[in-house]
């Protein structure tokens, strides 16, 4: 495990969701941070006057309070829901100067969302809870992953803190550690499929793993045990790309894509690393957004960082550019 360094505490500024989302640092620091520089929107979310628009490319529902300011967007054949909410700057100054600051607040919907929908039930009765709420979401529960994250306890289970990329061995670091891996339990999967943690990986989510623990283990999207189309999301970051649920707002046009235009922050993106066994990808992260030098920053599992990091050792973590993640950035879904 990486040795452990100094952070600011994130409980006072982003809430607690739970045993499972606790960021109390047991008298330590991280040096991943949270900063709170605006409040949540007021208006609509407390009358109820919601506004809808669509749009496309992709089609989604823009809801908007009575003033006009936009609340959230609704992604069609997504649970991914983009909220606005208090702006939050994330950095991580170990592995780079750069920070992401964003009123980006990501979580997921009971159901994919259809056009229309805003007139169903379980709308009216979730986003008036979801605008506004400061529990941890889905970027703030993927940076408990990162170098230094506090452990994060639940039920006597260590579901957060810092991972490793795999374990160590002659070849490097070792892929194919799932969350149950790092979580050092057994886990049966739809259709009678079950998976033994080993216990060399505890503590270690390889790229794919990251992103499944994330969106999964941890904020309830439905978990394949295969490679294969279904119910819920792959184990393989190229499954994921062309088998798994989601929509697809990049397309994989089998080479370097560089139209950012349609993502948002919480995107799943895949990457071909390794373009000489083919076109098939290979890695797969999640979007964090725009830096504070104007690129677009992912938050990744990797080798030679050891683990989740949206910082640079290794490579820079951009998909805009001429490096490594930028060349080999080939598509994305919105879960």
């Amino acid at each position: 495990m990486r040795r452990a360094v100094r952070i600011g505490v994130l409980a006072a500024v982003i809430g607690v969701s739970g045993a499972a989302a606790l960021y109390v640092a047991r008298g330590q620091e991280q040096e991943i941070t949270a900063i709170s520089a605006s409040a949540a929107p007021t208006g609509a979310a407390v009358t109820g006057g919601y506004t809808y628009e669509r749009l496309d490319k992709p089609a989604r529902t823009v809801v908007r309070d009575a003033a006009g300011a936009q609340l959230a967007s609704f992604t069609d054949g997504s649970r991914t829901v983009l909220l606005t909410g208090r702006s939050r700057t994330f950095t991580e100054p170990k592995f780079t100067k750069v920070s992401v600051t964003s009123t980006a607040w990501i979580r997921l919907a009971p159901q994919p969302w259809q056009a229309g929908a805003e007139k169903e039930k379980w709308f009216t009765d979730w986003l008036p809870k979801a605008v506004g709420d400061t529990d941890p979401d889905v970027l703030a529960i993927a940076l408990q992953y990162t170098d230094g994250a506090a452990d994060q306890i639940a039920k006597k289970l260590r579901v957060g803190g810092d991972a490793n990329f795999g374990p160590d061995s002659a070849e490097g670091r070792l892929e194919k550690s799932d969350f149950y891996d790092y979580l050092g339990i057994g886990w049966d999967f739809p259709g009678g499929v079950h998976e033994a943690a080993e216990p060399a990986r505890a503590r270690s989510l390889d790229c794919s793993g990251f992103v499944r623990m994330v969106y999964g283990y941890r904020s309830g999207y439905p978990l394949l045990g295969t490679n294969t189309k279904g119910p819920g999301l792959p184990r393989r970051a190229w499954a994921m790309s062309e088998l798994g649920p989601g929509t697809e707002v990049v397309r994989d046009e089998k080479k370097q894509a560089t139209d950012f235009s349609t993502l948002q922050p919480g995107d799943v993106l895949f990457f071909n690393l390794e373009p000489n066994l083919g076109p098939q990808v290979s890695h797969t992260g999640i979007y964090l957004g725009i830096d504070s030098d104007g690129h677009h920053r992912v938050l990744s599992s990797r080798k030679v960082a050891n683990g989740p990091t949206f910082g640079d050792a290794g490579g820079v973590s951009l998909i805009d550019g001429s490096g490594t993640y930028a060349k080999a950035f080939r598509a994305a879904k919105r879960l």
